[in-house]
Formats: structure tokens, sequence, C-alpha cells
């Protein structure tokens, strides 16, 4: 697997729900039906015996096939004189969303925008427009934007094309919508900025990545630990390790209380600390044979940083597993940060287990030094604790580190 396509499959994304306010508009040659988007070629579900004792939820998600029915099931659901809530029908949506299930999900936004008692949000226009981009391509994502009239095209609408331009990896096309965002004067916030900045990132082009924080900075945008930690990985890529403590330096006098940016900035401490990362080192980071850069690995190790910061164990667990499945050539300074991650989040078992894979490595020696830099880093920032749980796994494993 190639470094870009690993950091997009790993990066976070957050494409829904971006705007908390509500858009409405009453006449129903704005409401936008999609052309032919859910035929009637479908098949209604198998009746189930039970089927009249449960809910409509339980009866949308009982239809596993795509090609069968959630209109149908909407129907019936209505004739037996049951009402549906929009809220219901958001939940539902949502839900077949997280499980991929985007054609059921959106016949339910057809069903929402073919009748007039329900209010679309701003969030239903852009649920809509990802949808659409899932279900029948870029092409019908676009189309349904463009045909859209200028009060909706808000800033949830114009970031929901965006991320679909991004996902594409469609550079040109996401570079013009982003200058028309630019000129539209509405009030963006961090995420559709992130978006760029994460497109650029996984193609490559990390050099555009300040002028889109610029951006940001001159609409006075308050940037949120995304927009941070893809701009510390933009500099590090570079190996510009003097901007990346410059940026959190930055980040570290904006920072307020919390629990996720102060922990992502004490991780980020011990691993540049603890890791002897600096711009004269990294000099001497080059590629190893053919496989993935260490400037490369030092941005799999922010996203690292970025996951534990967010208090995220299952995605950290998710990372590290793809790492080790490349069977790249790590160094101490990737086990550093994962150890410092589980630690920090209070997973010593797992921080015992990647001692443990440390030390299996035909790659990469331990060195029971490398974990007392650890120990150091997170003394010198106040976490005394945590520095002598890893003193404990250590004892525990007979690697007292003052043996050494």
């Amino acid at each position: 697997m190639s470094y870009r396509s690993l950091f997009l499959s790993l990066i976070k994304r957050r494409n829904t729900g971006l705007i908390s306010n509500n858009y409405h508009h009453n006449h129903r040659s704005a409401r936008f039906f999609t052309s032919n988007a859910v035929t009637s070629d479908y098949v209604e579900e198998t009746p189930n015996s039970s089927e009249g004792d449960d809910d409509l939820r339980s009866r949308i998600l009982r239809l596993r096939l795509p090609k069968r029915s959630a209109t149908n099931v909407l129907q019936k659901w209505v004739l037996q004189g049951n009402s549906i809530p929009v809220s219901e029908l958001r939940d539902i949506s949502k839900e077949l969303r997280t499980s991929q299930r985007y054609k059921h999900a959106l016949e339910i936004s057809e069903w929402m925008v073919s009748h007039e008692e329900y209010e679309l949000s701003d969030s239903d226009y852009a649920d809509r427009i990802d949808l659409m981009n899932k279900v029948f391509g870029i092409d019908a994502a676009e189309r349904y934007f463009e045909a859209l009239p200028l009060s909706a095209k808000t800033c949830e609408t114009y970031t929901a094309l965006l991320h679909s331009y991004a996902g594409a990896k469609m550079t040109e096309k996401a570079e013009e919508l982003y200058e028309r965002i630019k000129d539209s004067n509405l009030p963006f916030d961090a995420v559709t900025y992130n978006e760029m900045m994460t497109l650029y990132m996984s193609v490559g082009q990390v050099e555009k990545i300040p002028s889109v924080v610029e951006d940001l900075k001159q609409q006075k945008v308050v940037p949120d630990i995304f927009t941070f930690n893809l701009w510390i990985s933009s500099c590090a890529a570079s190996l510009n390790i003097d901007e990346v403590r410059r940026i959190l330096e930055e980040m570290r006098n904006g920072a307020g209380s919390d629990e996720s940016w102060i922990r992502y900035l004490n991780l980020a401490n011990v691993y540049f600390t603890a890791g002897h990362l600096d711009s004269a080192s990294s000099n001497s980071l080059v590629e190893t044979e053919k496989g993935i850069t260490q400037s490369q690995w030092i941005t799999y190790d922010l996203l690292v940083i970025l996951y534990a910061g967010l208090g995220n164990k299952d995605k950290l667990d998710q990372i590290w597993n793809s790492l080790r499945m490349t069977k790249q050539k790590m160094i101490s300074r990737n086990y550093i940060c994962i150890i410092s991650a589980y630690l920090i989040l209070d997973h010593a078992k797992e921080a015992g287990e990647v001692i443990d894979q440390w030390k299996q490595s035909t790659t990469t020696d331990f060195d029971v030094l490398d974990c007392k830099r650890i120990m150091d880093a997170f003394t010198e920032i106040g976490l005394d604790e945590v520095a002598n749980n890893l003193n404990m796994i250590l004892i525990e494993k007979n690697l007292n580190p003052d043996n050494n």
C-alpha cells in the first residue's frame, strides 16, 4: 500500500453535521428531487410475521440488500396510520450511513424532499450531496449542488461538495470550488479549510497547506485540533521540524481547558523530545530502501498523536495495526510514539504489548534507554504518574531502566 493511500485511509474525515444552524425553504420548487434517484424497480422486503409488532427503524434495518425498497416500508408504515417525525427519519438515515447502506439512506432523503410537511435543514441538503456522490458518483452530486438556488448554497452544502471532490482527489475541481467558497462571504468554519488541507496531504502537495492556513486566519476562523494536526503534518512531511515546534507553541498559547487539546500538546512534546527530533537531525532522515520514508513515518506518528489526543483508542488501535501490516521498517521513534499514546490514555496493558512487539522486532533494536527518555519527557511536563506507570511496566518485564 502506498504512503498516500495509507494516509488517506487513516486520516480523520468529518463530513456530516458540519454546521449547527438550519436552513428552511418552504417552496416545493426548491426541495430538489433527484431525477430517477431511486427507481421503482426495488422489491419490497418479504413480510415478516412480527412486522406489525416492531418499529419503523427495525423494519428498515432489516432491508439487507440494496435492491429492497426502504420507500415501500415507509409507505406501508404511513398507510397503517403511523406518523414519521423528521427527527426519526434523520436518525435512521444516520444509522444507515454509518453502516454504509447509502442507497437506503438516499431513499429516506427522497422521502423527506417529496413530502411537504418536512422542513429540510442545511444538514439534510448536505447529506443528500454526500449520498448522491456515494450512490451515483461525483457528477450527480455536482449537478445537484449546481441546481440549488443561491439560498440553498450554504456552508454545509459547499463543504459537502468540497468533501466529495477531496475524496475523489479531484484537485482542480476542489480548488475551483474553494475559490467560490472564499468569494461567497459565507461564515465557514475550520472544517471547510481542513478538507482542502486533507486533500493536499493526500495528493502530496503539502506546500499548498500554509496558504490555506493563511486564508483561515484572514477570515478569523478559529482552527481546531484537526487544523493544527494537518498543518504540523505538512511541515513534518517536508522535515521542517523547527516550524513544527513554532506551530506547537502557537497552539499552546491559544489552548484553553479542552482536554483533547492539552493531551495532544503533551503527547507532541513527549514525541519530539523523546524522539530527538529537530531540523538538524531531520536532514539525515532518508528513504529506507524503496519503502516509506522517515518523514512519512513522522506524519503517521502525528496521526497517532491526534487520535490519542482525541481519546479515540479504537482509532489508535486501527492505525497501529495498519502500520504494522505495512511490513515497512519502523524505527524507535515510531514505538516511542505509540507507547506514549497508550500511556497517556491509561492503557498500560497495550503499552506493554507494544514493548513486547518492539523487543521481538527483527528490524528495530529495542533500547530501554528510549523508554527512559519517554519517562523523562512525561516527568518534564508534570505527568509523573504516567512516567511511573511506564516504569512499573518495565520493571515487570525485567527491564528496569535504572540498571542501564
